[in-house]
């Protein structure tokens, strides 16, 4: 995989660069899983759950 993007918090316009390395999410009606460091990071509620806006900002080169 190897793609970069930005996770922002809608409400806060707090965000995070992240990497992506799987295919999640697996829970039906989400669109990214976060490690606990980014979602500490945006400082996600209790809940768990936080509307974001997500932009790709790069990727790996293969072989590195």
């Amino acid at each position: 995989m190897g793609s970069y993007v930005r996770v922002t918090a809608v409400k806060s316009a707090r965000s995070v660069i992240v990497r992506i390395n799987d295919r999640g999410p697996y829970a039906r009606g989400r669109v990214i899983d976060l490690s606990y460091a980014a979602a500490a990071a945006l400082d996600l509620p209790q809940a768990g759950l936080l509307i974001v806006r997500i932009e790709r900002v790069g990727s790996q080169e293969a072989g590195s």
